[in-house]
């Protein structure tokens, strides 16, 4: 079996996840470009915090620097090639995928295990389809439309309770179940407000509607989300694209790896079995030549894909991450919506930035270095220049730093 070292699987990783493309100055404008990238991520996670940008901006703005967000929309609400589903989190996914995504609308709720939650959850829907009804019929009739045309206390004959921030959130609630079950989707946005309606409606005519079999979907799920690491063990698989949803996953690993669609490999003195899916191998080898240079130093969001397994980037990149939006003020270490500095082929250090919009200015309120970062001026300069191609891409006029910046990369950060 073959052997490679971490830094080979930290780099192959990095090459799947397009962090190493050449870059342009030039602003890209064609929307294929943009599909082409998805496509090899699998899914973007969505999230509505914009301190910064919207992060599946962000994530897409890494791979390929600056590009028109006209292109984006036209992929999601025109050409209809990506559209908003659940992958590893509320998530872009791209239409061609739908076979795959089909399966968690046909069974959500339904089968075992019949957990208190699951059953709650029935017998709250069941007495709220007079709910149901009326939304799917003003749909019909009026749509696509944002949730509050639907926030009518007295169509609701069951109050939606839970100890979060959803309870009595019935309308929300009956959305998101008409949304994981396919019968309705987010057709458009108004800023960050979803406008739905019916799947049919949204869906374009050339989507690929076979029912797959559990089986297969997993098979599918299972290349799509270990060409997205380059390598990794089952439980980089299971927390990656289809986050959790793969049932008997050591089976379909087991069946693939036998029919040559994937291969066993080791990396570094790591235990346990790491998976390489078989078309990536040519890639790896490259790699292992050197034939890549990782020069690249860019920002990325704290959604990336490239660190949202916290174990795996821990494991690869050794790097401790943690997202501290929900931490109070205080207790936060590093800021509250960071970026981490990918630099090369390591996570040298992260940013606490907020565009400041109504004076067009990007504010640094802090930059750090990681331990081992290289704190010379040739780094200084690459981080200074990644972080003021985020603020073009935001359309900043100006960069606001503070005093708190690593001493000797200080000279080009200020």
């Amino acid at each position: 079996m073959r052997t490679i070292s971490l830094q080979a699987a930290r780099r192959l990783f990095i090459q799947r996840q397009r962090l190493n493309d050449p870059q342009t100055s030039e602003v890209v404008e064609t929307s294929e470009v943009l599909l082409d990238v998805i496509r090899d991520l699998g899914c973007v996670q969505l999230d509505p915090i914009s301190a910064v940008a919207r992060s599946h901006q962000l994530v897409v703005r890494s791979r390929v620097g600056n590009y028109d967000l006209a292109a984006l929309d036209q992929l999601l609400w025109t050409d209809r090639s990506l559209f908003e589903y659940w992958a590893h989190m509320a998530s872009i996914v791209l239409t061609e995928d739908y076979p795959i995504h089909q399966l968690l609308m046909r069974t959500y709720l339904r089968g075992e295990p019949q957990t208190a939650w699951r059953q709650r959850t029935q017998q709250w829907l069941k007495a709220n389809q007079k709910l149901q009804r009326h939304i799917l019929h003003e749909l019909k009739r009026r749509g696509p439309l944002p949730a509050r045309v639907f926030e009518n206390p007295n169509e609701a004959e069951a109050g939606w309770y839970s100890s979060g921030w959803t309870s009595g959130r019935d309308v929300s609630q009956l959305l998101d179940y008409l949304w994981t079950t396919g019968k309705i989707m987010v057709a458009g946005r108004s800023g960050i407000q979803k406008l739905w309606d019916l799947s049919e409606r949204c869906l374009p005519a050339w989507t690929p509607r076979e029912k797959l079999s559990e089986k297969e979907v997993v098979r599918r799920a299972v290349q799509k989300s270990l060409r997205a690491l380059g390598v990794g063990t089952s439980q980089h698989i299971n927390q990656h694209f289809t986050r959790k949803r793969y049932p008997h996953l050591n089976e379909r690993l087991h069946e693939l790896a036998a029919e040559g669609a994937i291969e066993r490999i080791h990396v570094g003195d790591e235990k346990g079995e790491w998976y390489i899916h078989t078309e990536d191998v040519p890639l790896l080898d490259r790699v292992e030549k050197n034939e890549f240079a990782f020069e690249r130093t860019t920002l990325l969001s704290p959604f990336d894909n490239l660190i949202c397994d916290r174990a795996r980037t821990a494991k690869l990149f050794d790097f401790d991450f943690t997202i501290e939006i929900y931490v109070p003020a205080h207790k936060r270490q590093y800021g509250y919506y960071v970026l981490p500095i990918l630099h090369g082929d390591r996570l040298i250090g992260r940013i606490d930035p907020k565009m400041d919009r109504e004076h067009n200015r990007l504010h640094i309120h802090a930059v750090h270095a990681e331990k081992d970062a290289p704190l010379n001026r040739k780094t200084a300069r690459a981080v200074r220049d990644a972080i003021e191609d985020l603020a073009a891409f935001l359309g900043a006029s100006e960069i606001h730093y503070t005093h708190l910046v690593p001493t000797a990369w200080q000279r080009e950060l200020r």
